[in-house]
């Protein structure tokens, strides 16, 4: 995994919902983060998509439920 894009998922991350970017864990998902909600997940999309400059299906929106999971995806679909 590029350490960048990891780097930059966790920044955005980190502004998305209002933590501390040292707090993002690969395990980091609804249940740890209090303010992930279904608006900023939202917004968290769009975050991403703007980005990378990327496109998610609704299926993969559906998936992207933690930090690991968002990185998995992202990095597949940057390095298709």
């Amino acid at each position: 995994m590029n350490m960048l894009i990891k780097d930059q998922i966790k920044k955005i991350m980190s502004i998305v919902f209002e933590v501390d970017v040292n707090s993002i864990e690969d395990d980091s998902a609804p249940g740890t983060i209090e303010n992930w909600d279904s608006i900023r997940h939202m917004n968290l999309i769009v975050s991403i998509e703007e980005e990378f400059n990327l496109r998610f299906s609704d299926d993969e929106i559906t998936d992207l439920l933690s930090f690991k999971l968002v990185e998995s995806i992202v990095s597949k679909k940057i390095n298709c």
